[in-house]
């Protein structure tokens, strides 16, 4: 099949030849640089790989300049909270968007390779499993088509939601390691990192606040992924969520030989991102999935009110509702109601009737 397409009739005459040329220099530099083998040695997905990192030279400088635009005029930002995203296969959908399909098609020609076995590649992105994944995949598709400030807020499912396989007639679920090889569409953001807080006590004080204390501290680290328009040089952003503990590795405890503590706090912290959808006939799949929706949701209203502050013009949070619009998909991100009420009057010190 391979040979056969590559001995097709060359597209060259409807690809652009410069960006060809260069195309194939950036393919060739990743290559080298990052993939750090040569085409002797390099397998398919090496050469996958080598092309996603240069099919995201070219969404970097629309992602940068898009988030520019963004704080110069400050739009109104509409934030997408929800628990699946369906987005499937970046390489393809990207290649489309930004208008670079043909190019791509011929380097690759040239260098030996069919652009169509590099994107089978790619594995899907395990945020979903059914229509409300792509709904939401939709919604972020379209605002960036129609140049909308959109942001998607997620959690970064390590294992996604499950493989199948069928065994003496019977679905097996298997886990879905979709970032065994890594994910080259993602930007780790550790400076905006979050801090989650579980469980615990309120105190009341005499002067009416309260505050709440002894709690289970997760941290939230996010991966950004761009989410390019057709063809229009918007590029917005879907934000994912993992769970960290704050304290990943208790020394003490590994150096008195008890190591299945040393790492427990961790080990239960990263949990809330591991699967989607995990069991709920028993209680403690219950408490999981609360906390994977209280996570989601608390990680991602900090970080709208970072945002919201960020720009100097928003002098106060009474501003909040003509520069912010929240939309939760379907009713798992429905805590993000409650909580934002909480900040509001717990730790921002509004009032009721405010």
């Amino acid at each position: 099949m391979a040979s056969e397409r590559r001995a097709q009739i060359s597209i060259s005459d409807i690809a652009v030849i410069g960006n060809v040329k260069h195309l194939k220099d950036t393919f060739n530099r990743h290559l080298h640089f990052d993939v750090v083998k040569d085409r002797n040695v390099a397998t398919p997905r090496d050469f996958y790989q080598a092309l996603a990192h240069t099919v995201w030279d070219q969404l970097c400088s629309l992602w940068i300049r898009t988030q520019q635009f963004y704080r110069k005029f400050d739009p109104k930002r509409i934030y997408l909270l929800s628990m699946e995203f369906c987005m499937g296969r970046t390489l393809t959908n990207t290649m489309l968007n930004v208008n670079i399909t043909n190019e791509l098609d011929e380097a690759m020609y040239q260098l030996g390779l069919d652009v169509e076995e590099l994107e089978e590649i790619e594995s899907d992105a395990g945020l979903g499993n059914g229509g409300l994944g792509r709904l939401a995949a939709c919604f972020l598709d379209s605002m960036a088509t129609l140049g909308l400030a959109g942001y998607g807020q997620g959690i970064r499912y390590e294992h996604g939601a499950f493989h199948q396989v069928i065994e003496n007639g019977w679905q097996i679920e298997q886990p879905d390691e979709w970032l065994q090889f890594g994910n080259p569409w993602e930007k780790e953001r550790p400076e905006y990192s979050q801090s989650v807080h579980f469980g615990g006590r309120v105190i009341h004080d005499n002067d009416g606040s309260v505050h709440w204390t002894d709690t289970e501290l997760v941290t939230a680290i996010p991966y950004d992924i761009p989410i390019p328009g057709f063809r229009n040089n918007t590029c917005n952003t879907l934000r994912l969520w993992a769970a960290k503990a704050a304290k990943n590795f208790d020394l003490q405890t590994f150096l008195q030989e008890d190591y299945i503590n040393a790492v427990l706090a961790r080990n239960q912290a990263e949990n809330i991102s591991r699967v989607l959808y995990p069991i709920d006939h028993v209680y403690e799949g219950k408490q999981l999935r609360l906390k994977q929706e209280y996570f989601l949701v608390c990680a991602s209203l900090q970080d709208i009110l970072r945002r919201f502050r960020a720009d100097a013009s928003h002098r106060d949070l009474f501003e909040l509702p003509y520069k912010v619009a929240i939309h939760i998909n379907d009713t798992h991100p429905a805590l993000a109601i409650p909580e934002l009420m909480r900040i509001l009057l717990d730790e921002e010190h509004l009032l009721w009737r405010d």
